[in-house]
């Protein structure tokens, strides 16, 4: 793997298991907490607890953390992850989640990999190979074994379906977080936090949910700190180096940990349905951890900016100044037209056409 890469990876499958951790953990939250009121705990949390953590890192360093701020044409990308990934989701998952085990429900979250992907191939024309489709197949068996339900007349789980959808709204909310992840990730997930738990609780006012106690509410939102704003934080980092797609299938180490905990917390057991999706989801996701892409490709000339360093091989630029800047630093700088080949994933400068 190329060096360069190891430090996203590391951040994706931090980010995994922090997620992974959520839904065994706010399943028990349920037996006290409603679906909207608990969304709405869980994003505040995020959103709360990074402006906590920023203010923490200025105190320490007094020229704060150096990123690219959003624009106005950012705000229809942020606006779109707000309301699919920040509002839509955590209320389906959350009341899916009350009628499905938590092992299942862990191991289906899986499918938000295949849904980012798929999403990313037909309309964002992110690249994917024959690797990337066929864990995209196996993926998709598998969450099709996991939904099915012998005892209901329709075959189907409601709850695992209600699950599934929530993996197509948050693959909806990668796909176009991916658009501005070049952008501060703490502005990100801070912004959707704060908006989406504010909806949320507002929304729980209106349908009479019962607000707990302030035991609870401290306890959920240190949890979506953790679980969503550290989380979306890490997976945001790791996107604007490797892309999507390679993050979401890293992401997708999170149910296996999701379900683990499921045992050794609620004690779940596993049905035979389990058992079969199980080495289906290993398989997959080994596809799409292995996956390699080099060719001759073509950077055009432009101007943007973002978070980087002089030590890779697209930042060669002077500053205006003259000064030299060995460390990550962020400002508007532009790229000459380039063609060379090299291993690469669709970051932020690797999002040529096929």
């Amino acid at each position: 793997m190329n060096k360069s890469k190891i430090y996203p990876v590391i951040m994706a499958l931090v980010a995994s298991i922090l997620f992974g951790a959520s839904a065994p953990i706010t399943k028990i939250l349920l037996g006290q907490i409603e679906p909207v009121a608990l969304a709405a705990f869980l994003y505040l949390g995020s959103g709360i607890g990074l402006v906590v953590f920023q203010l923490v890192s200025l105190l320490i360093n007094r020229q704060g953390i150096s990123e690219a701020p959003l624009k106005k044409k950012d705000l229809k990308w942020l606006l779109g992850a707000i309301i699919a990934g920040g509002v839509i989701a955590p209320i389906i998952l959350l009341s899916s989640l009350k009628i499905t085990p938590a092992s299942t429900a862990s191991l289906l979250l899986n499918f938000e990999s295949v849904a980012t992907t798929i999403i990313a191939i037909l309309f964002f024309k992110e690249s994917a190979g024959k690797q990337i489709l066929s864990a995209v197949v196996l993926l998709t068996l598998a969450s099709i074994i996991l939904s099915w339900d012998f005892k209901n007349q329709w075959g189907v789980s409601i709850g695992s379906l209600g699950v599934v959808l929530a993996c197509f709204c948050w693959g909806i909310d990668n796909n176009f977080t991916r658009n501005i992840s070049a952008k501060n990730p703490f502005t990100i997930v801070t912004m959707k936090g704060i908006v989406a738990g504010s909806f949320s609780l507002v929304l729980a006012k209106l349908l009479n949910n019962r607000i707990p106690e302030f035991r609870l509410v401290i306890i959920a939102m240190i949890i979506g700190f953790f679980c969503y704003g550290v989380s979306i934080v890490l997976f945001v980092f790791a996107m604007r180096h490797i892309g999507s797609t390679r993050t979401s299938a890293l992401f997708g180490t999170a149910p296996f940990i999701g379900s683990i905990l499921s045992f050794i917390l609620l004690g779940d057991t596993p049905n035979i349905m389990f058992f079969i999706a199980l080495p289906i989801m290993i398989i997959g996701t080994v596809f799409l951890l292995r996956e390699e892409h080099q060719h001759m490709h073509k950077h055009e000339a432009i101007e943007h900016e973002h978070r980087h360093n002089h030590n890779d091989e697209h930042h060669d630029h002077e500053h205006i100044d003259g000064s030299i800047i060995s460390g990550n630093h962020s400002h508007l700088h532009s790229h000459e037209l380039i063609e060379h080949i090299h291993s690469h994933s669709p970051d932020i400068h690797h999002r040529h056409v096929h």
